[in-house]
């Protein structure tokens, strides 16, 4: 389960660059678009990279965010803070939708959406790190501590008369 949780949620941070790379191909396109004569109003629906953008930020993002949520719960015995991180991350991820959804009409919490997006990519890379930094599960998971052996003899200085 810990490779699991370091995978969704390197998925995660991979995805907000897919989604910084895709917004701004839509952005770039449209003004090379705009240069040869497009018309944005009303009827512009977009390009490719918007639409990129869209889904992967509507569909894809929240829903690896879910998994990765639910796969914490299994991998909290092998990664510290797991169930921590993936909420924070999950809960990232909602916000992330919910800024997207009222910049339509607030267009300045556009710039939060941009910041939270940073925020999402830090965090998930945190959460990432976690199964990273684990040690290996022994047989007994977390409970396992390793004891140092014990040394025979007395811890007093040997004192040698002659």
């Amino acid at each position: 389960m810990k490779q699991t949780y370091r995978v969704i949620s390197g998925l995660i941070a991979l995805g907000v660059l897919v989604q910084a790379g895709a917004i701004a191909a839509g952005w770039f396109t449209a003004l090379h678009d705009v240069d040869n004569g497009l018309v944005i109003d009303d009827n512009y629906d977009g390009n490719a990279f918007h639409g990129v953008h869209g889904f992967v930020g509507f569909n894809v993002m929240p829903l690896l965010g879910l998994v990765l949520l639910v796969v914490s719960f299994f991998a909290a015995r092998t990664v510290p803070g797991a169930r921590k991180w993936a909420g924070i991350v999950f809960g990232l991820i909602i916000l992330q939708v919910a800024l997207a959804l009222f910049a339509f009409s607030v267009p300045a919490l556009g710039a939060l959406h941009g910041i939270n997006a940073l925020a999402v990519l830090g965090t998930a890379i945190r959460a990432s790190m976690l199964a990273r930094d684990a040690g290996p599960a022994g047989p007994h998971g977390a409970d396992q501590v390793d004891v140092p052996a014990q040394r025979t003899g007395s811890a007093a200085p040997q004192s040698r008369i002659v």
